[in-house]
C-alpha cells in the first residue's frame, strides 16, 4: 500500500488525491491548480466544501456577484503567509490569473450554505510548536474562524533539520475530549527545490508502518497512525495540511513512547 502520491506538475488543474485514485479517505479531495499570467479556470463546487489556498503567485476571484481582487502576495510558499477563500457548495467560481499561479483546492463533502469567506495573511494565526530540533511554525488559515463542515486547514514550516508532528501524534480515534477521529493529507514544498524530507505513518501495533522520503510537490495521505516527519539539512520543508472529520476539533493523542520529550523540555 503506497500512500505516497506524485504530482506531475502541469498547466491546469490535476486532481492529486481524488475518489478515483485513493480509497484510504472518506472525506478529502485534493488537487493543485497551475495556471499562467492571463490564464482562467471555471468550476463549480457542487456538493462539497472548498478551500483555495494560495501557493504563490496573484489572482481575482469571482463568485457570482462577489469578486475578490488582487489576491496573492508571496512569490512562493517560504514568503510570508496565504490567502485563501472558503466556499460553500453549489458555488461556480472563476479565477483569472495575474501571474504564474498555483492554488491547491482542498475539497470534501457538504451541505451547509454560506456566503464565500475571504481569509487574509492579516487573519491567520501564526504560532510556533515544539523546541531545538523539533520546533517548527504553523499557520491555522481555516479552524474556528470559519463555519465549515469537515475541513481544517493550515500550513507548517519546518526549519532545515528540523521535524514536525512530533512527538509522533495521531488523531485516528473519536475518544473526545482526549482525541478526535481526523484524516489528513501532507502536501509538501522544499526550498532550494531539490531537497527532500522523510516522513514516516505507523500504527502502535506495526500492521501500518510505511516511511516514505518526499520530495518538492509530493502528497501524502495519512488517513490513521502517528506521522512525524523531517527536513535534510540545509532545506526547508514546508507542508500544507488538510483534515477532515465528523468533530472539528484538532484534538490528538501523542505516542507514549516519544511524549517524554516534552516533560523534558519543561525541564531544560
Amino acid at each position: 500500500m503506497s500512500l505516497l502520491y506524485k504530482y506531475p506538475k502541469k498547466s491546469g488543474y490535476w486532481p492529486v488525491v481524488s475518489k478515483k485514485n485513493c480509497k484510504h479517505l472518506k472525506f478529502i479531495e485534493f488537487g493543485i491548480l497551475n495556471l499562467s499570467k492571463g490564464d482562467s479556470f471555471q468550476e463549480e463546487t457542487k456538493d462539497k466544501e472548498v478551500v483555495l489556498v494560495l501557493l504563490s503567485g496573484r489572482c481575482t476571484i469571482k463568485c457570482g456577484d462577489k469578486e475578490f481582487r488582487a489576491l496573492g502576495k508571496r512569490k512562493d510558499v517560504f514568503s510570508g503567509s496565504a490567502y485563501a477563500l472558503y466556499l460553500s457548495p453549489q458555488t461556480v467560481y472563476q479565477v483569472f490569473a495575474q501571474s504564474k499561479l498555483e492554488i491547491a483546492i482542498c475539497q470534501a463533502p457538504s451541505d451547509i450554505i454560506s456566503e464565500p469567506l475571504l481569509i487574509t495573511p492579516k487573519q491567520i494565526k501564526v504560532r510556533s510548536a515544539g523546541r531545538e530540533n523539533w520546533r517548527r511554525e504553523i499557520q491555522d488559515i481555516v479552524l474556528d474562524n470559519v463555519k465549515a463542515k469537515y475541513l481544517l486547514v493550515g500550513e507548517t514550516f519546518n526549519p532545515p533539520g528540523n521535524w514536525s508532528s512530533y512527538p509522533p501524534h495521531k488523531h485516528d480515534e473519536d475518544n473526545f475530549p482526549q482525541e478526535v477521529k481526523l484524516e489528513e493529507i501532507y502536501y509538501y514544498k522544499l526550498s532550494p527545490p531539490q531537497g527532500f524530507g522523510m516522513q514516516r505513518i505507523y500504527t502502535a501495533d506495526k500492521e501500518l508502518d510505511e516511511t516514505y522520503l518526499v520530495e518538492n510537490n509530493d502528497t501524502v495521505v495519512i488517513p490513521r497512525g502517528y506521522h512525524p516527519v523531517v527536513a535534510a539539512p540545509g532545506y526547508s520543508l514546508y507542508y500544507l495540511w488538510v483534515l477532515a472529520g465528523k468533530r472539528r476539533k484538532m484534538v490528538s493523542h501523542d505516542d507514549p513512547q516519544h511524549s517524554w520529550v516534552w516533560c523534558q523540555a519543561c525541564l531544560t
